[in-house]
């Protein structure tokens, strides 16, 4: 809910997991973890990078980024 009216905010991140299943970014402010659905191509953990928030379900707990070059 914090992050719904940040829709389309850009943020400094860090990739806390990358597999199969999914690539996962955590921001610093607030300090929050969510998937990269598109620009997660040669990310690997420990990776530092730019995210744009294009999505956050409440309901099921979804925050969803794309990474920003």
């Amino acid at each position: 809910m914090l992050l719904s009216p940040r829709i389309g905010n850009v943020f400094d991140a860090i990739c806390t997991g990358a597999a199969e299943k999914g690539t996962w970014v955590r921001i610093f402010q607030p300090p929050i973890e969510g998937r990269l659905l598109h620009g997660y191509e040669g990310i690997d953990v420990g990776n530092r990078l730019k995210v744009k928030l294009v999505h956050v379900d409440v309901n099921q707990g979804f925050i969803d980024f794309e990474r920003v070059h």
